[in-house]
C-alpha cells in the first residue's frame, strides 16, 4: 500500500503544478509560469530515491549531472525565444524540443564517456 499512495502523492505533484501553470497563464505575471517548472520538485523526488537507493556520492553525481542537464534546457529555451515570433507556435516549439533532445543525447553521450 505504501507504493501505491506514494505513487498518488507523485501524481498529485505533478497535478499541482500543472494547476500553478495554468492559473499564473492566465494572469498578469503570466512569465511567472515559466518559473513553476523550474521548482526541483520531480528532482527532491529523484534526489530522495537515488540516496536511499545508491547513497551520497551517487546523489553527488546525480546532482552534477542536473547542473550539466541545464545545457539542454537552456539550449530549448534559447530556441523558443528565437523562434516565438518567427513561425508558429507548434513548429517553433517542435524545432525547440528537437534541440533539447540532441543536446540531452549530446549529455548523456559525453557523461558516459568522461563520467562513467
Amino acid at each position: 500500500m505504501g507504493i501505491v499512495l506514494a505513487l498518488i502523492f507523485k501524481c498529485a505533484l505533478g497535478a499541482i503544478a500543472v494547476l500553478i501553470i495554468a492559473i499564473l497563464s492566465k494572469s498578469k505575471a503570466f512569465y511567472i509560469a515559466g518559473l513553476v517548472p523550474l521548482f526541483p520538485t520531480f528532482a527532491l523526488i529523484a534526489h530522495v530515491i537515488v540516496s536511499k537507493e545508491q547513497g551520497a556520492e551517487a546523489l553527488k553525481q546525480t546532482a552534477l549531472f542536473g547542473l550539466w542537464a541545464i545545457i539542454p534546457y537552456f539550449i530549448y529555451l534559447f530556441m523558443v525565444y528565437i523562434l516565438a515570433t518567427r513561425m508558429s507556435m507548434w513548429s517553433c516549439l517542435s524545432l525547440a524540443t528537437f534541440g533539447w533532445i540532441i543536446a540531452a543525447a549530446g549529455l548523456i553521450y559525453g557523461w558516459n564517456k568522461f563520467y562513467l
